[in-house]
């Protein structure tokens, strides 16, 4: 086995987020659905933009997100994803390797510009997306370092990269190539209309096991299995997954494998200012606490603490190290 260079390497769109508050009377006037996530092309984009308040520039992309969380709890992370040679591409490139993450995808100098997410947060602290994938589709097979996988103890991918057909070859080689080294390969389905498109194809990718771990909310999990009913949702998980965590908000979260089913509650938090990037960071944590061989509970409050932290402020990534947050709360290890 190759020797581990790396605790966790995401692979996902590299957007950036450009965030700004907004009203729900927006939302209608303009036809988006509250709380999920839409692909838009250039010129929604450009309209969307135009019409939109004030907004902050800030690298996101879910896994991009989730792999910061985890080089913000101390542990050793990679990122892989295309930008390109432009100016949102060296904001990207900038941020990711600033929080100490890996990040040697070389940049596209040909093709779409860079992608970026329209993320508008309502008073509630729900956030509706809006992504325009750019650059970020354009990840191919080659763009995977055999190496960079063998040696990363677990290798998280993004939902959303099934969409681009380049993307999704790229997405299935590093399962193989993780899974011949021996390692871990874990999946977030990402969005529930991300699950409406894919709902087939994800759940051949759990049930013949190219996959190990899957994140999932509630509004996912239902879509996974067509059905209102969420205990026949779970029974059903439980016999596909070999490991499956399912957020459930302020409820906390479900850690679910075909031996128990496991109940762990959330971090309190004071306020909700912006729910993204929740269930991004709430991975981090999980993730870290597997490849450091934590109890699945352990692991699932050091990503309870990771979300908590993260929708107290405007922004997908950590504004404090969450290493030092997770030692005050006695989840150092």
């Amino acid at each position: 086995m190759t020797t581990l260079r790396t605790e966790v390497v995401g692979i996902g769109n590299a957007i950036v987020d450009v965030i700004a508050r907004t009203e729900d009377d927006f939302l209608v006037r303009h036809g988006m659905r509250k709380g999920t996530m839409a692909l838009i092309d250039e010129a929604r984009a450009g309209a969307i933009y135009d019409a939109m308040g004030p907004a902050v520039e800030i690298s996101g992309g879910s896994a991009a997100n989730t792999i910061v969380g985890v080089a913000s709890l101390g542990a050793r992370a990679a990122f892989v994803g295309k930008v390109k040679r432009d100016a949102l591409g060296g904001v990207f490139a900038h941020d990711i390797r600033a929080a100490g993450v890996d990040f040697t995808t070389p940049a596209a100098a040909a093709g779409p510009s860079t992608g970026r997410c329209y993320v508008l947060v309502t008073p509630d602290g729900e956030r509706t997306m809006n992504t325009y994938l750019g650059a970020a589709q354009d990840l191919y097979p080659a763009d995977i370092d055999a190496d960079q996988i063998a040696s990363a103890g677990i290798t998280y991918l993004e939902g959303y990269l099934w969409d681009p057909p380049h993307a999704k070859q790229a997405f299935l080689r590093a399962a193989k190539i993780a899974h011949e080294a021996e390692r871990q390969v874990a999946l977030t389905l990402s969005d529930v209309f991300c699950v409406d498109r894919h709902r087939d194809e994800f759940l051949d990718l759990i049930r013949t096991g190219a996959v190990d771990i899957i994140f999932a909310n509630e509004r996912e999990l239902h879509s996974l299995y067509q059905t209102a009913d969420f205990e026949a949702a779970l029974a059903a998980l439980r016999q596909d997954a070999r490991l499956a965590v399912i957020t459930r908000s302020e409820k906390g979260c479900l850690v679910v494998s075909r031996a128990e089913t496991e109940a762990v509650p959330a971090f309190p938090v004071e306020r909700v200012v912006d729910a993204t990037g929740a269930g991004d960071l709430f991975a981090a944590g999980f993730l870290v606490g597997l490849a450091r061989e934590a109890d699945y509970r352990t692991a699932a409050r050091l990503g309870a603490l990771a979300a908590a932290e993260v929708i107290g402020h405007l922004g997908a990534r950590p504004e404090t190290s969450l290493k030092a947050l997770a030692g005050e709360n006695g989840l150092a290890f």
